[in-house]
């Protein structure tokens, strides 16, 4: 039997500390802290909601990141 892979590390870092930025700031920092994936939403966007490893989504209101989360 092939053993299970074990899932790449997402970097530790708080969705958190995303909450105010300019939304192309907050995509290139995030980037720069290693989150292979960013992906900016408008409120209300409807999504899926499976867990990425390594993605980084950000609801974006008026430029501005109004939410992050991981996943």
């Amino acid at each position: 039997m092939a053993p299970i892979p074990t899932p790449p590390a997402e970097p530790q870092d708080s969705p958190d500390g995303y909450v105010g930025l300019d939304a192309d700031r907050a995509e290139r920092l995030a980037r720069e802290r290693g989150w292979s994936t960013v992906r900016s939403l408008a409120p209300g966007t409807i999504i899926t909601m499976e867990y990425r490893v390594g993605r980084l989504n950000f609801e974006v209101s008026d430029g501005r990141v109004a939410k992050a989360w991981k996943g």
